[in-house]
């Protein structure tokens, strides 16, 4: 048995972002009502597929590296990531709601 090898860096990808900025102007242009963008929902759907191909090389890459793949730490990983930004929104709502709503 070998031991496992180190895991690939994650490597930036431009071209993700690229489509991230499209799929961002179609949404932001559709809800600002602007001519020609009547289908701009569907850059939610651009997100969806980015998520999931950025989540699956994550799992792949983690598998290649260690011979498995731990879904436990995999959310755990994502849980702190994202909590502080939701905790951050959640309280500068309340805050807001507080400071603003009769």
């Amino acid at each position: 048995m070998q031991p496992p090898t180190q895991q690939a860096p994650a490597r930036y990808r431009p071209d993700i972002d690229g489509l991230r900025a499209i799929a961002i102007m179609a949404v932001v242009f559709y809800h600002a009502g602007f001519p020609g963008f009547s289908g701009g929902f569907v850059g939610v759907d651009v997100f969806f597929v980015i998520s999931g191909f950025l989540i699956t090389a994550l799992l792949f890459n983690e598998a290649a590296a260690t011979g498995r793949v731990s879904l436990s730490a995999f959310y755990a990983r994502r849980v702190r990531r994202l909590m502080p930004a939701g905790l951050l929104v959640v309280a500068a709502t309340l805050l807001l709601g507080a400071l603003f709503m009769p």
